[in-house]
């Protein structure tokens, strides 16, 4: 399992506000003072529920790729294997957060695209993959550096070929963020065409019918198409969720047919309830990511299965909402990852690798078998050092960044 979401720029992410100015004194004789549209009030601020859900989402991330971490070095083959594969530890794999990233990056999508209506699907992706490009030419630059310095350096060949074969393996998520992006115009048109609702159960049924296709004796097509129609499902979410808040409350109230937390909570519980019987009855495994030995992953391409699990996520974060805002506006957590999601998700695993590699090839030790007392006692010491590596490798790699020609102002 892997992901990023780069961090908007400031102007991508804004929260709709009902209220107006703060009310003044009438002039006599002068025209009254114009109101401001809900749309130009809507830009006066961040959404702190997508903050908060984008912090929370990078933060899983790393947490759950460094509790993975399982290798070992006989002197000649690093094998790296997955430490939730052991006994119930599979169960971790339903905390992943892939579909809160995305459902985030559609809600900053939209609101971006508010501050720049008409702005074609192409320029609205390339401009945005523009700012993800600094911090992953950096990320490749250093990598290229590595792959050459370490065996120079007396690092074993084959351990630095196995390592630079995994850690750039969290990139593929920039190309799906960038065909979304250069989709969303189109999506956005199909919503206001068709609705929500009728969009929204076609995006849902779209992978099932690939998965159908798929394990078919007499077509077997490839699962490959589900690598952008499932993470297009909480994507439109974060386009419909972000469309709702910058839309007058009343207009929005009056176009419900059903309550939004009753909504939200048959949305919940469906998706989870469509995700387990898709795990009873089907081919795939039960971890909700690649697991070694497994002869299929749910997530490389993603499977049906995971289309209910997005939906019941996005749902149940929905459902308390209020709570998360409140805890984002005033969090100086999500305020620091927040900043740095884009560092954070490139660098966790180069983290994790530095450590483990000085404990295997450096000490020369033997890492703890997994979820025995020695792995226990030692997740304190291995997180708080994968933890201050991790800090110096995005304090490094920003001030690297600054090196690099910065791309000229476009206008929108």
């Amino acid at each position: 399992m892997s992901t990023v979401l780069p961090a908007p720029s400031r102007e991508a992410n804004t929260l709709a506000l009902s209220a107006g100015p703060a009310p003044t004194r009438p002039v006599r004789g002068a025209a009254a003072p114009a109101v401001p549209a809900p749309a130009a009030a809507a830009r006066a601020r961040r959404d702190p529920f997508v903050d908060g859900v984008r912090a929370v989402g990078i933060l899983l991330v790393v947490a759950l790729h460094w509790l993975m971490v399982e290798a070992t070095w006989d002197g000649e083959t690093l094998v790296v294997g997955n430490a939730l594969a052991h006994g119930g530890a599979w169960l971790l794999t339903w905390l992943q957060p892939l579909p809160l990233l995305f459902f985030a990056a559609g809600a900053a999508a939209r609101y971006d695209l508010d501050r720049h209506p008409g702005e074609p699907g192409w320029r609205f992706a390339g401009v945005r993959l523009l700012r993800m490009a600094r911090p992953v030419a950096v990320f490749v630059g250093v990598w290229a550096l590595l792959v050459a310095a370490l065996p120079w350096l007396g690092v074993p060949t084959t351990a630095v070929d196995r390592v630079a074969r995994i850690v750039p393996q969290p990139l593929w998520f920039l190309g799906v963020q960038i065909g979304l992006l250069a989709l969303t115009p189109l999506l956005l048109r199909a919503l206001r065409r068709w609705g929500a609702a009728r969009v929204l159960v076609v995006a849902a049924a779209l992978p099932v019918v690939v998965d159908l296709l798929r394990f078919s004796d007499e077509v077997g097509l490839p699962g490959a198409p589900n690598v952008l129609l499932v993470w297009a499902v909480p994507y439109l979410g974060g386009l419909v969720y972000a469309a709702r808040r910058l839309a007058a409350p009343e207009d929005v109230a009056a176009r419900d047919l059903v309550p939004e937390r009753t909504a939200l909570t048959l949305l919940a519980l469906g998706g989870f309830a469509a995700t387990v019987l898709l795990l009873a009855v089907g081919p795939y495994p039960r971890s909700l990511i690649g697991m070694p030995g497994d002869a299929l992953s749910n997530l490389a391409p993603p499977t049906a299965p995971v289309v209910g699990f997005a939906v019941a996520q996005v749902a149940a974060a929905l459902l308390v909402r209020d709570a998360v805002a409140r805890w984002a506006a005033r969090s100086r957590l999500v305020r620091w990852a927040g900043s740095r999601s884009m560092g954070l998700y490139l660098w966790h695993l180069t983290a994790m690798f530095a450590v483990s590699g000085v404990v295997l090839l450096g000490v020369g030790e033997v890492l703890p078998e997994p979820w025995t007392w020695d792995w226990w006692a030692t997740r304190a010491s291995y997180l708080g050092a994968a933890g201050v590596v991790l800090a110096g490798l995005v304090v490094a790699s920003r001030a690297a960044e600054r090196l690099l020609p910065r791309r000229a102002r476009v206008s929108a």
